[in-house]
């Protein structure tokens, strides 16, 4: 497709809303004055059009179509165009000729604010017949939630989805975490990992960390200084380039095996890392658990989330590593460094995701905490108090040594 601007990519413009993506598939067009322009409109959008690599929305560096997938407070997802693609399309389509005049905006009865959204992220589709399914495995799960009207019900959802395939002993577990200077999140210091999968039915694990030489001299102001502190082996130092390099192989290595699970604490920082230019390790990843996960995909899987529902709390004020390692009795040391936090992220998904469906587990870890209209466990106050079981960093540093790459 030529250009709007004949060679020129388009230029993107700050997102003020979002439109659903059905809206805009099937409700636009049947809302045009003008027949004449119904037919460009929809070859524009078409699924195949969408993906294709000189479709007018196509970004710079971008594999695909960059949408968005929101998700509401109900806990039903949406799949979304944000309002500036929308208006580029319009001016792209009057720009080349295809319409006599930008045809009109979509109702505003249509627009979706960003506070109507818990959540928001990029979703990126190089492939028509994947973004189909896309939109009809969201459609599928927002039928599952409808009626409950609670964020707590996807979050349920999840947590029995995560129980189910981990049960299965499918594909590639791996929690990762980024630490980042506290002055500038734009500098990354490390990067940690924690591997769960299985050979011929054994679980197998493997942990790792990794510093980033240029910026080791980096110090944090707000949270602990935790860096060299790495519980579970040696830290690696290498530099830029070879932690951008070792990410990549990290996930291409274990979707090239089968399915590849990404578990994250609050995931949407570490995502964000994951996808910026320090990294680039990821472009599309699939935040609802599908049935048959396929190999080569990636999926997101949230301790924060899954504890959520297992404390039945359907607020968005998600627990911190700490506290959630602390209710599961998982004993913690040295967090803010990115391997130990990924160590414990897996290990906290993985008590959660091998333990008995959600109402019988809660009521096995906490007995009795719970009433009829109020499903949330209420923990007592020296239970959430850390001075009573963290007792970090009293023991000193780890033994263990960093090895630093040449």
């Amino acid at each position: 497709m030529t250009q709007a601007n004949g060679s020129t990519k388009p230029v993107a413009r700050m997102a003020i809303g979002y439109y659903r993506f059905t809206d805009i598939f099937f409700e636009w067009h049947q809302a045009l004055p003008n027949q004449a322009d119904v037919s460009p409109l929809k070859a524009l959008i078409a699924y195949n059009a969408l993906v294709h690599p000189e479709h007018p929305l196509r970004k710079q560096g971008v594999n695909g179509i960059e949408l968005y997938l929101g998700t509401f407070e109900t806990g039903e997802m949406r799949l979304l165009f944000s309002s500036a693609q929308v208006e580029y399309m319009r001016y792209w389509l009057h720009t080349v000729g295809l319409t006599e005049k930008p045809i009109p905006i979509p109702s505003s009865e249509y627009l979706i604010q960003p506070s109507d959204l818990v959540s928001c992220s990029p979703d990126v589709y190089s492939d028509a017949a994947v973004l189909k399914k896309a939109i009809k495995s969201i459609d599928k799960n927002n039928k599952r939630l409808r009626g409950s009207g609670t964020l707590l019900t996807s979050r349920r959802f999840a947590f029995e989805k995560a129980r189910t395939l981990w049960a299965a002993k499918l594909g590639t577990w791996c929690a990762m975490d980024f630490e980042a200077w506290d002055m500038d999140h734009t500098l990354l210091t490390e990067f940690g990992w924690s591997i769960a999968r299985w050979e011929d039915g054994t679980l197998v694990k493997e942990d790792g960390h990794l510093i980033v030489k240029e910026h080791r001299s980096y110090t944090q102001k707000y949270v602990p200084n935790h860096r060299e502190f790495y519980n579970f082996g040696p830290s690696e130092v290498v530099n830029k380039q070879t932690f951008k390099q070792r990410i990549h192989d990290i996930i291409n290595k274990h979707r090239e095996m089968g399915p590849l699970f990404l578990v994250f604490h609050d995931n949407s920082q570490d995502i964000k890392y994951l996808k910026s230019d320090a990294v680039k390790a990821v472009e599309r990843l699939d935040y609802i658990l599908p049935d048959n996960p396929k190999k080569g995909e990636i999926y997101v899987v949230d301790t924060a989330d899954l504890f959520s529902a297992l404390e039945g709390d359907e607020s968005n004020n998600k627990r911190s590593l700490e506290r959630v390692c602390r209710h599961l009795q998982i004993p913690t040391k040295y967090l803010h460094n990115a391997g130990n936090d990924a160590h414990y992220t897996l290990e906290a998904m993985i008590s959660m995701a091998s333990g008995d469906p959600v109402d019988q587990q809660r009521e096995q870890r906490w007995p009795k905490r719970t009433e009829e209209s109020q499903p949330r466990v209420e923990f007592k106050d020296w239970e959430e108090d850390s001075d009573f079981s963290d007792m970090e960093g009293v023991m000193g540093p780890p033994t263990a040594g960093v090895t630093e790459d040449e």
